[in-house]
């Protein structure tokens, strides 16, 4: 019970200073996964994506390996598969013990519903689409996975067979399965309708760094939080702030 309350509790003060001020609905869902599944926060196992929770490839792949998983069996749905028009459909079974019948779950990817950041690889998108969904029916998990968001889709490897590359410590990536700065921060610029320019020069300006890219972790994680606050209590001010980071044009006469 003592460690359930601690894994709990540090999950819950690792997403408040991750992702702001969360609602207290949200927190309880985040207890309630934490509590049922021992998802980890710090290992990258849910996401906070505004207003939902996500769960992720790696950490379903971490649930199916502590409860004893058997095997994951892929195969192609052939006769669903266009490789010129880069259509690609699996089905994944996953046995949770010897002798189950298993749990299927299909997954697609095509070029129009994964993320430009991805395309060229919709065959390994949507193979871990497929285990991701099957990994869900097996062991309950009710949300959707961060890899089968089509607009932010960034899983481009298989199950099994991730690679991480090495980053240095001040890197505004994850190396560490933590959710990336840089996702954190395209989805905030999309959903209040931002200029994505103006708010890397103000980022900047709010680090303290020449760029955004030289700037700490930490101090981006900060900034992160504050235009998150900035862009709910007030949009309107917010976006004279950013205009304050617009070039002026030169008038030629």
């Amino acid at each position: 019970m003592k460690k359930n309350f601690r894994l709990v509790r540090s999950n819950l003060k690792l997403a408040r200073a991750i992702w702001g001020g969360l609602p207290k609905t949200k927190l309880d869902e985040l207890r309630a996964l934490v509590e049922s599944h021992s998802l980890s926060v710090a290992l990258g196992d849910v996401r906070f994506l505004d207003p939902h929770w996500y769960v992720t490839h790696a950490g379903l792949l971490r649930l199916a390996r502590r409860n004893r998983c058997v095997g994951i069996h892929v195969q192609q749905v052939l006769e669903s598969c266009d490789k010129s028009a880069g259509r690609w459909v699996f089905k994944a079974t996953v046995y949770k013990s010897r002798g189950s019948k298993g749990f299927a779950g299909y997954g697609d990817a095509d070029p129009s519903n994964v993320s430009s950041l991805v395309q060229g690889a919709e065959m390994r998108v949507a193979e871990t689409r497929a285990v991701n969904r099957a990994l869900r029916k097996a062991y309950g998990i009710g949300l959707c996975s961060v890899e089968e968001l089509s607009w932010l889709t960034n899983s481009t490897s298989p199950a099994g067979e991730r690679t991480q590359s090495v980053k240095p410590s001040n890197s505004n990536g994850s190396s560490n399965g933590q959710p990336r700065l840089r996702d954190r921060l395209c989805v905030l610029i999309r959903q209040h309708g931002l200029d994505p320019n103006l708010v890397k020069a103000y980022a900047a300006d709010f680090c303290g760094a020449p760029t955004l890219k030289e700037a700490s972790r930490e101090s981006v994680e900060s900034f992160i939080s504050h235009l998150a606050t900035s862009a709910k209590e007030n949009r309107d001010g917010l976006v004279c702030k950013l205009n304050s980071y617009s070039q002026p044009v030169e008038v030629k006469l």
